[in-house]
């Protein structure tokens, strides 16, 4: 099968489109015909080996954790799945784009959702569902996101509105009109956000959700009085850990999967997709998400 691979730690001329052996799937595992995958911040981090302490990885790599397809192959055990479903979902922290991709945690993909928007759909959902859930029931309560623009932010927004909570999204003034498309309210980041805040969250904010890591956590922290009303997906900010403030992951969860393909079955929930590559560009793929502000999730057609 084709697939991208690199040998070594380095930029993104390391990246590489090549013949590879086809996996197959284990106990409790599905491989699918890979449709579109995903390229999210941890794939340039591993393949930079800015991530190499936190997630260490086995060289050669194949980058990508999350992507659509059709199921082809199962493992022993796996039920609630036929071969030829189209399924969106991800694996390890590596191994999704190439032809075959093996996933250990997947959802029946909406039929609302574009292969693209379905490609885009696991990493961020989970991720930003994971953020979102350590600050309690969100219905009627006031919650901000720093970055609410990137693929997890606007994923997070989406889910929190549907969750009930009133959004205020901190983003460059560019993609103001994307966060309101969203269901926020948008406000800049960064210097005098707290009086912003007051003047667009009268009664206060009650949680913040942080998917940027922009070192804004103490500011973060004196808006809503409390670390604990803090969350933050950077797992890599010693300062988050520090200040007191709670960091997630995501884990590979199908229930979750479920919940979000739900939304987007709904019409609550729709990944927003900035750019699509082929798979021969992963290079410019890689490099425009490594520079940071996108707006969605950029992906990757296999």
């Amino acid at each position: 099968m084709r697939a991208v691979r690199y040998y070594e730690y380095g930029g993104v001329e390391t990246l590489r489109v090549e013949q590879v052996p086809e996996p197959r799937p284990g106990p409790g595992e599905i491989r699918v015909r890979v449709v579109a995958a995903s390229v999210n911040p941890i794939d340039w981090k591993l393949r930079s080996g800015a991530g190499r302490q936190l997630l260490p990885i086995d060289l050669p790599a194949i980058p990508g954790r999350d992507a659509v397809g059709v199921v082809d192959q199962m493992g022993e055990g796996v039920r609630g799945v036929s071969i030829g479903d189209r399924v969106f979902g991800l694996g390890g922290v590596t191994g999704a784009t190439a032809e075959l991709a093996v996933l250990s945690a997947w959802a029946h993909a909406p039929a609302t959702w574009t292969d693209e928007q379905a490609a885009g759909a696991a990493v961020a959902s989970m991720t930003a569902m994971a953020g979102l859930t350590v600050l309690g029931p969100l219905r009627g309560r006031t919650l901000l996101i720093e970055g609410a623009a990137g693929g997890v932010g606007s994923a997070a927004v989406e889910i929190a509105v549907a969750q009930g909570a009133s959004v205020i999204g901190t983003a460059s003034e560019r993609n103001h009109a994307f966060l309101a498309s969203l269901g926020a309210v948008p406000t800049t980041y960064g210097e005098g956000l707290a009086q912003r805040l007051a003047t667009l969250a009268p009664g206060g904010v009650d949680a913040v959700l942080d998917t940027a890591g922009s070192g804004s956590l103490a500011d973060l922290i004196a808006i809503v009085g409390d670390p604990a009303r803090v969350s933050s997906i950077v797992a890599d900010d010693a300062n988050a850990h520090r200040l007191g403030v709670h960091v997630t992951m995501a884990h590979n969860d199908s229930t979750l999967l479920a919940e979000a393909a739900e939304l987007g079955r709904q019409g609550r929930y729709t990944p927003r997709i900035e750019r699509t590559y082929p798979l021969e560009q992963i290079a410019d793929a890689h490099a425009y998400v490594e520079r940071g502000h996108t707006r969605g999730k950029i992906v990757v057609r296999v």
